[in-house]
């Protein structure tokens, strides 16, 4: 689709948004969101005809681009046989996105329970957690996101935390490993998993086994980073989980369904939970849906005993005709192979050779279509290029690194002090390498805050 300017409504969408939209996470006065006039593919355009790269895939969920066409014919033709029905009845757009789902989840996660989004599918996972095991605590990692809602932004490992932090959600956190800024002092990955184990196992024993009904983590962190686990830390953390008779619970909402070229990032480790929450790339974001996949002996506590939880919208048909689709599409195109293969040819090496040319690179990490690049001042020290949680001028640099990118024709991920390179997961190799280009322009003006 060949882009269209039109200013003139394009000023009207964004006076309406500025005289009635609450924009999330933003203080309202000080934010100029760009008014967006359509999206296709890997792209999305501005009403001025500008077209941007979506290297964000929106916010890490776009994962087979915009306006895939199988996906919009199954929502219409959806909305034209069953718009909406109440969730304690079989529909059948429900119970095959509820199949096609347990088919991919790892090991028995068999049982599919249906929410709007990823932070309402955190909160029913802590919920049956807690009921299962008759504990109130919940573990979980600093450096992490498990959503905006009450109980699950208190688990969240950052300072979006903050603000709604009651000290009462009975929520402790932990480190987990992170070699670039190690709490370990350790030099290697074996180093790293074998001392952040031990530390999480210190954190258990200190909390009280018997008190701890949960243990969360994001299987490869999102928001906080894309930190991947080195090898052997989820199969520990497995392994502890067993041994005190605690959930394990694994937060795919943002690297499930394709993102890590896997179907689940759990794959890539072998690792089984006991719940596992995801939403997201479950339909590419066309229609909100989230959900928990449950494993065997989880289900078993609620086969007689009534589950205290539902949503109004649970399993909603047009959003599981959007997430029947969007699997079969992911199947038919071999989408998650895809990003697999592109990741380690294309994404990969062109990431490290950025890395290379700019010194404001500090640290290249990721998998498949899901990386991110650390931005420091100084790569000896590691110094951040900015200060954490910084705002306003203290940002200035990350600012300028992302005004760049936008000049340059991509819209970046930007988070603290780095940039994740998140676009779909069937992404081409060109758009792949304009993508490239446009970021080595950018780290340019990054470098420019260096030494």
């Amino acid at each position: 689709m060949t882009p269209q300017p039109n200013p003139q409504a394009g000023a009207a969408v964004k006076a309406a948004d500025r005289a009635h939209v609450f924009h999330s996470w933003s203080a309202q006065e000080l934010i100029d969101p760009l008014a967006v006039a359509g999206a296709e593919g890997s792209y999305f355009w501005d009403y001025d005809g500008k077209r941007y790269l979506d290297f964000a895939s929106g916010l890490v969920f776009t994962n087979i681009g915009y306006q895939h066409p199988k996906v919009v014919a199954a929502i219409q033709e959806q909305a034209a046989t069953m718009t909406t029905f109440a969730p304690a009845f079989a529909v059948e757009a429900r119970s095959e996105a509820a199949r096609l789902i347990a088919e991919r989840t790892p090991g028995d996660l068999d049982k599919i329970f249906f929410t709007n989004g990823g932070a309402d599918a955190v909160e029913h996972a802590v919920r049956m957690a807690r009921l299962h095991t008759g504990r109130p605590k919940v573990l979980s990692a600093y450096r992490s996101y498990h959503g905006g809602t009450q109980q699950a932004v208190n688990i969240t490992g950052d300072p979006r935390r903050w603000a709604s932090d009651s000290a009462s959600a009975g929520v402790v956190h932990f480190w987990a490993p992170y070699l670039y800024r190690s709490r370990f002092y350790a030099e290697t990955e074996e180093q790293e998993c074998a001392r952040a184990l031990e530390h999480l196992e210190t954190t258990i024993a200190f909390e009280g086994p018997g008190t701890i009904a949960a243990i969360i983590l994001e299987t490869i962190p999102g928001t906080a980073g894309i930190m991947v686990p080195p090898p052997g830390y989820l199969a520990g953390v497995r392994e502890l989980c067993d041994r005190y008779g605690i959930v394990f619970v694994l937060d795919e909402v943002m690297a499930g369904f394709g993102r890590t070229g896997e179907w689940f990032a759990a794959d890539l480790f072998g690792v089984v939970p006991d719940l596992m929450t995801f939403a997201k790339g479950v339909n590419s974001g066309y229609v909100p849906l989230g959900g928990v996949a449950i494993s065997g002996k989880i289900a078993e506590t609620f086969a007689r005993r009534p589950y205290p939880g539902g949503l109004t919208y649970s399993g909603h048909p047009l959003a599981c005709a959007a997430a029947v689709a969007t699997i079969n599409v992911m199947a038919e195109e071999g989408i998650v192979e895809h990003a697999a293969t592109l990741g380690a040819s294309v994404l990969e090496p062109g990431l490290r050779a950025l890395a290379e040319r700019h010194p404001s690179v500090g640290e290249v990490r990721g998998v498949g279509m899901f990386w991110a690049l650390e931005l420091v001042r100084d790569r000896e020290t590691r110094e951040p290029l900015v200060p954490y949680n910084a705002a306003g001028q203290d940002n200035a640099a990350m600012a300028a690194f992302a005004a760049a990118a936008k000049q340059h024709g991509i819209w970046p991920f930007v988070n603290m002090n780095r940039t994740h390179v998140v676009p779909p997961c069937n992404v081409s190799e060109a758009e792949l390498k304009e993508g490239l280009a446009a970021l080595d322009a950018a780290l340019s003006v990054a470098d420019e805050y260096t030494g």
